[in-house]
């Protein structure tokens, strides 16, 4: 989800790399579970949340839906899905009677981020340290890599930076499109082909990944007028 604001209005001004230390430990939270309430539709989740939640939970993003886990909505003019806030004061599905999160271990990447957000700029991004997001005081700092503690993070940061301009690539498509049915069917593909279509939880995912962008290409080039 883009934002409509200068690096200085949202964060310490730093742009961090993995390898830097950032004001980001939260002491497991003390109970806090404030941003994991009220947060609207914005904990976007990207196909590697898909299939790690597929792979935690043993359901398919299809079944998160029915149950009313995740929803879908437009984002920047595409279809996306998000994380389901509900109930009393807007709690995310998944956190549990206690205010713990009841899927932490297989979070989805912008949970694991918080408060730091991504900065995207010349093909790649940057971690940045949101200052208005998180309200507990005196955090510590932390290596960013050990902060996200996401598995192999190389080939992760790849795959955001080559997710983030496809989304931005169809984005443009939607938008210059005059035909709504052609723009819709564009949305449809990609859901089905980087949500719905279920992974193969027992393989690599980042493979899995790149033939399917492999096929949404290829699709896209024929719905091209």
């Amino acid at each position: 989800m883009k934002r409509n604001a200068s690096l200085a209005e949202i964060s310490d001004g730093r742009l961090y790399g993995r390898n830097d230390m950032v004001k980001a430990d939260c002491h497991g939270c003390h109970g806090c579970s404030e941003c994991c309430r009220g947060m609207g539709n914005s904990v976007i989740l990207d196909p590697c949340d898909v299939y790690r939640l597929q792979k935690g939970l043993g359901k398919g993003l299809g079944v998160l839906i029915e149950e009313g886990k995740v929803e879908l909505h437009v984002v920047d003019g595409c279809i996306l899905p998000n994380l389901r806030m509900a109930g009393e004061g807007e709690a995310c599905a998944f956190l549990n009677g206690q205010g713990r999160c009841g899927i932490h271990a297989f979070r989805p990447s912008i949970c694991r981020l918080f408060p730091l957000g991504r900065y995207y700029e010349q093909g790649d991004f940057k971690y940045m340290l949101q200052i208005h997001e998180c309200p507990m005081k005196n955090r510590s700092k932390v290596k960013v890599s050990k902060w996200i503690d996401m598995p192999q993070q190389e080939r992760n940061h790849s795959f955001v930076c080559r997710w983030h301009y496809l989304l931005n690539d169809l984005e443009a498509l939607i938008g210059n499109c005059e035909d709504v049915a052609l723009a819709k069917q564009a949305n449809m593909v990609l859901l089905q082909t980087f949500y719905l279509t279920q992974y193969d939880v027992g393989q690599d995912f980042y493979g899995q990944f790149d033939r399917r962008c492999e096929q949404f290409a290829a699709v896209l080039d024929q719905m091209q007028p």
